[in-house]
């Protein structure tokens, strides 16, 4: 009985810890990507040629962050 309510609490408290490293990890993926990849992307399309690419995806993405302040 008592390995049963060992098992259980165990199950909880590693559960919330493995939801809490998720939404962490979640979160710096959205930074990362945000701040270093999506700028770099940008970038590379614009030297590489793909400059109309590029300013169509700057305007999406500043059109998107327009909308999500507001």
């Amino acid at each position: 009985m008592l390995t049963l309510i060992f098992i259980c609490l165990m199950i909880g408290v590693f559960g919330k810890l493995v939801w809490f490293a998720i939404r962490a990890a979640w979160g710096i993926t959205k930074v990362l990507f945000t701040i270093i990849f999506l700028p770099v992307i940008l970038i590379a399309l614009f030297v590489g040629g793909f400059a109309y690419v590029a300013l169509i995806g700057l305007l999406i993405v500043g059109a998107l962050s327009l909308v999500k302040t507001i």
